[in-house]
């Protein structure tokens, strides 16, 4: 992440009108499973990014784009636990789309499916993990903080029988809504369809994050696993329905409201360290 929307060093920084994304760079990497749980987004300045048509590079980690696959080389440790997380992991596109899909009215919140089905190969060192299976890459930017724009979203992708389907559910800023409902082919085309009805789900035990997924199945829908239970943000696995198939969804409830509070924002340096070339805060 480039300008990483949910730094807490960024906010601060914006504050003061010092608040130039390319000081703000982080790679996230989260690992979910017994023993093998671990957390990394350290952030880093701009003395630490290094960029070009095919490669990021920020602090030890780098990305590689080669024409058919991304490849992460990654090399951090988490937080809080200081656990090494070090490997490889390469996303292979099945097909790509288009381009970025405007989120709000104006326009300055974009969203990019670049592949709603993808196949992943994980190769990690530390810890010790070798997994292959199905996955998805997408990209956000924008031209505002995201608190500027929405109060909160619920967001979920799902694999379907035949192709993938996204969903967003969305609260603006001045408290109108939009609902999105994306269905993708293996070929990189979409098609949009009416989205269920939100169906309430229980909010996170330890921080209480209301939670909601459009979902056709009401009686059926149900959390499978949270996965993350933060202030402002929340990451499940969820039963659902759509287009008439059983899916499972991958879902995060994400509560804007909630992260453009000091309280909240003083939490996250504990996850979510920095670290400069030159150790100012600029």
């Amino acid at each position: 992440m480039i300008g990483s929307v949910f730094s807490p060093y960024y906010a601060w920084a914006r504050r003061r009108g010092l608040g130039d994304p390319t000081h703000f760079c982080a790679l996230n990497v989260a690992l979910y499973g017994k023993d093998r749980t671990a957390w990394a987004m350290t952030e880093r300045g701009r003395g630490q990014l290094q960029r070009s048509a095919r490669t990021l590079a920020i602090g030890p980690s780098r990305v590689e784009w080669d024409g058919s696959a991304l490849t992460f080389h990654i090399d951090e440790r988490g937080a809080p636990l200081p656990k090494r997380i070090r490997g490889v992991v390469r996303v292979q596109p099945q097909t790509l789309t288009q381009g970025p899909i405007d989120l709000d009215p104006a326009g300055r919140h974009r969203w990019w499916p670049i592949a709603p089905e993808a196949r992943v190969e994980v190769r990690l060192e530390h810890p010790a993990l070798r997994w292959s299976g199905a996955g998805y890459l997408d990209s956000n930017s924008g031209d505002e903080p995201l608190e500027a724009g929405f109060r909160q979203w619920d967001w979920s992708r799902s694999k379907l029988r035949q192709g993938a389907a996204v969903l967003y559910d969305m609260t603006f800023i001045d408290g109108s809504r939009r609902a999105l409902a994306l269905r993708f082919d293996g070929h990189g085309n979409s098609e949009a369809f009416e989205p269920p009805p939100s169906t309430r789900l229980p909010n996170t035990f330890w921080w209480r994050i209301p939670r909601a997924i459009q979902s056709e199945a009401n009686g059926h829908t149900k959390i499978l696993e949270t996965l993350e239970d933060t202030p402002f943000y929340a990451r499940s696995t969820v039963n659902a329905q759509l287009l008439g198939e059983p899916v499972i969804a991958f879902h995060e409830s994400l509560a804007l409201t909630r992260f453009d509070t000091r309280w909240a924002q003083m939490l996250l340096p504990f996850r979510m360290p920095r670290i400069t070339a030159n150790h100012q805060g600029r």
